[in-house]
């Protein structure tokens, strides 16, 4: 694979609590079908990402793994995210086991417990599943998704190790300051799906008069009010050409007063379920 111009040398890099750096702006997987996710992976990996997040939820691990088996890229040059299931969170070091089987690797970066669900009361039992895996090394990074204040408290009080993300839901009008900064006091980096609102931001007022200015597109402006947070993001399409443009995000600097701007589009209202009261399984 020949190497990208400069995008992904214009991605930064952010340092997690243990050391271990994670490109800022990655490339997500969520509903991508599994037969198109090898392609799709594909092409982010020519576009010049370097982090690729995942889930068993999904089911296209192996899609992901093959696209970067075929990549010709050396592996410690791919960040791999992926997360525990639901279902799963009874059974972890198998249900890690099957992940590093699927995506067909040694290791994996960041493993995350994909949502609390406080009422099967496991994901503390879970935890220190993965604690002993990170301990092991085979996971470089853990942390956790979906979980809101009082389950980062539930979590720390009987933890050894300090999550090294919190993976949650984040946009110009769902952007969960509270819980960012929740997390971000623990040491604890924040971690935005859906950093577009799955398209509904992108038409606000706010957003299009930002891109006009900037020559960007409202997708840009977005992933750079992102970034400017200090939010690890990852943006999900399947078109290459959206791929370039979302990583050529990196490339813009807003201001404390457009950042504040974007912020203030706020409106509280989550698109994706409530992690207080989300039951699924995902098996």
């Amino acid at each position: 694979m020949t190497e990208p111009t400069t995008a992904r040398a214009a991605v930064p890099e952010l340092t997690l609590n243990n050391g271990v750096t994670i490109p800022q702006l990655g490339f997500g997987v969520f509903q991508i079908p599994p037969e198109e996710t090898r392609l799709a992976v594909t092409e982010a990996l020519a576009a010049g990402y370097r982090h690729i997040d995942t889930a068993a939820a999904y089911r296209n691990e192996s899609g992901v793994g093959a696209a970067i088996a075929e990549s010709g890229l050396p592996r410690e040059d791919i960040f791999i995210t992926t997360k525990l299931r639901n279902g799963d969170q009874g059974s972890p070091r198998e249900a890690f086991a099957a992940s590093r089987k699927a995506l067909g690797v040694d290791w994996i970066d960041l493993y995350l417990i994909h949502w609390p669900v406080p009422s099967q009361g496991l994901f503390t039992q879970a935890w220190k599943e993965l604690e002993s895996l990170y301990a092991q090394g085979s996971i470089r990074a853990i942390g956790v998704s979906n979980f809101l204040p009082e389950h980062l408290d539930e979590l720390l009080a009987t933890s050894t190790v300090i999550p090294a993300v919190n993976q949650i839901e984040a946009h110009p009008t769902f952007g969960q300051a509270g819980l960012a900064a929740k997390s971000r006091s623990h040491g604890i980096a924040v971690e935005a799906y859906s950093p577009l609102g799955q398209g509904k931001d992108l038409g606000n007022d706010v957003v299009t008069e930002l891109a006009a200015k900037h020559g960007a597109t409202p997708a840009q402006i977005v992933l750079a009010w992102h970034l400017g947070l200090g939010n690890i993001v990852i943006p999900k399409t399947v078109s290459p050409e959206r791929m370039r443009e979302n990583l050529a995000a990196a490339q813009i600097k807003l201001s404390e007063r457009e950042l504040a701007r974007i912020s203030a589009l706020e409106t509280g209202e989550r698109i994706g379920s409530d992690p207080a009261v989300a039951a699924f399984t995902q098996l």
